[in-house]
């Protein structure tokens, strides 16, 4: 049944595609982050939903007639000078084989990150995808949060199958990149049961992240309270609240969930700890003797015999900077760390403008939210690998976007609605839209009273 729904889900959206390409790009940031061909169990979890919506996509950005330049702004150039310089990398890996099939899934998510921010034109559009993107993992969010409650913890929490968040670490540094897109979501429902809803949403991704057993996850939900408490106007309640909050967590949580976090403190003890520690060595050696670095996939056991201190002691990156360190060389590091130099300063940038402009509360809000986001990831992603992953490349996205259309290429709301009412009531809620049948039916009601 499951499969049969995605099924004509995706037959029901490609006119829409053809109407408006964006719509082909959220929808495929849909099927990329929140994978619901996982939670399938028939030929859906093979069928290729995202290769159709990358097809389609194209070619109805190809035959549209809407602008298609390239915001020249210089995250969009970071983004694709680190995929260039990716793409050298793997010409010269030392593991050929296995750094292409990396390599071809990294350059699908920056073709669809490109064509994404290339389709955006409106406000409404920036929106849609902030929600698209939060709603997509808050899905997850919701699901784990639910799992640790029902389970007294979150030990043996998983994500979507064969996806890049499918362990419980993985998924951990997703919920806590996703969290602040969440928040900012419940600032954007009009309505009582939404905004209830929204919380909901948010609260449990916040559970099911620090639920997850992850240290990583805990260090950035840590992070980003604290940005976001040095930040807040209102210092005292937030941290009332949070002095209020996290002992209660804490208490909740089981005693093997407390054994672990301790670990951060005793690391020379734990074998994961110092595994961890063995493979940023070899990541070390291996930018040391080349220039390119290893490639991607080059933390194999084969590369640990020839450049890891403890040769048989083999663990993956386990660090977002390791894991760039040797696949991609000093180079590729400092790309990738000016990457997110160049994303924050377009955020602040966005933030500058809004300020103390009412109509623009919500961009400065997500913008604000976005910060927080990158905040998580380079704080959690520090013990775990997901340089590649698609969140943060979007979230990178959303801050291009909202420079685009809101200084760059400024822009009416003046696309005109997609005339499905389960869309336009979406759209209505969330985007500030409002129904076009209510429109119509109330000038209908006016025509038909008149004498």
């Amino acid at each position: 049944m499951r499969d049969l729904i995605l099924l004509l889900a995706l037959v029901a959206i490609i006119p829409f595609i053809f109407k408006r390409p964006v719509v082909g790009a959220l929808a495929y940031c849909v099927v990329s982050l929140m994978n619901p061909h996982r939670l399938t169990y028939g030929f859906a979890q093979t069928f290729p939903f995202a290769m159709i919506l990358c097809v389609v996509t194209l070619v109805a950005f190809v035959l549209s007639r809407e602008q298609r330049k390239l915001p020249s702004s210089p995250a969009v150039w970071m983004l694709l000078i680190f995929f260039a310089w990716t793409t050298l990398c793997t010409v010269f890996a030392q593991m050929p084989k296995a750094a292409w099939s990396d390599w071809d899934r990294f350059s699908k998510i920056i073709l669809m990150v490109i064509v994404t921010i290339m389709t955006v034109r409106t406000r409404k559009d920036v929106q849609a995808l902030a929600f698209v993107v939060a709603m997509s993992l808050g899905f997850w969010g919701f699901k784990s949060g639910l799992f640790v409650i029902f389970s007294g913890g979150g030990e043996g929490m998983f994500g979507p199958r064969k996806s890049f968040i499918s362990d419980n670490n993985t998924l951990a540094l997703a919920l806590v990149t996703a969290t602040p897109l969440l928040v900012y979501l419940i600032t954007r429902a009009d309505t009582k049961w939404l905004k209830r809803g929204a919380i909901a949403i948010a609260a449990l991704t916040v559970l099911g992240a620090i639920g997850s057993y992850s240290r990583g996850a805990m260090l950035g939900a840590f992070m980003m309270g604290f940005f976001l408490w040095l930040k807040s106007p209102y210092k005292a309640k937030l941290g009332l609240v949070l002095v209020l909050i996290v002992p209660l967590v804490l208490l909740a949580m089981p005693e093997q969930w407390m054994g672990r976090m301790q670990t951060i403190q005793t690391y020379q003890e734990d074998a994961s700890a110092t595994g961890r520690i063995n493979s940023w060595m070899f990541a070390i050696n291996i930018a040391d003797e080349f220039l390119l670095g290893g490639g991607p996939n080059v933390f194999s056991p084969y590369m640990f015999m020839l450049y890891a201190p403890e040769p048989d002691r083999y663990y993956d990156a386990h660090s977002i900077y390791f894991q760039i360190l040797g696949e991609q060389g000093y180079i590729g590091l400092v790309i990738f760390l000016l990457m997110f130099l160049v994303a924050w300063r377009t955020g602040a940038r966005v933030i500058r403008f809004c300020r103390d402009k009412e109509d623009l509360g919500w961009a400065l809000m997500l913008a604000r939210m976005c910060h927080v986001s990158m905040i998580g990831y380079l704080t959690a992603g520090a013990f775990l690998t997901l340089a590649y992953y698609d969140l943060i490349y979007y979230v990178i996205a959303i801050l291009i976007t909202l420079d685009k259309v809101l200084i760059r290429a400024p822009q009416k709301d003046d696309i005109p609605p997609l005339r499905h009412p389960l869309l336009d009531r979406l759209a209505q809620r969330f985007l500030g839209r409002p129904p076009p049948a209510a429109q119509d039916g109330t000038q209908a009601g006016k025509a038909g009273a008149a004498p």
